[in-house]
């Protein structure tokens, strides 16, 4: 077979895949739009959605005993930079 031919049976290859995909995902969007529908009677019984999520707090100050290893991390850091 010439690199024509494997290129086209390449190509057909392709299109033929890409189709099937096309078909699937649609044939899957028509079952979730009936599924939808069947199931609407029976919302009630569904848990009701979940309340937002609040926002974090703030974050804390390091505690009073924690200032200590903070700054060694932080005289670290500094040590490094300039030293390298």
């Amino acid at each position: 077979m010439s690199n024509v031919g494997l290129l086209l049976a390449g190509v057909k290859l392709m299109v033929l895949g890409m189709g099937m995909v096309f078909v699937f995902l649609v044939l899957m969007i028509l079952c979730m739009m009936f599924m939808r529908r069947v199931l609407k009677p029976f919302e009630h019984l569904f848990a009701p959605p979940a309340p937002p999520a609040r926002k974090a707090a703030p974050a804390a100050a390091p505690a009073a005993g924690r200032v200590g290893i903070v700054a060694a991390a932080v005289a670290a850091v500094a040590d490094y930079r300039r030293n390298g």
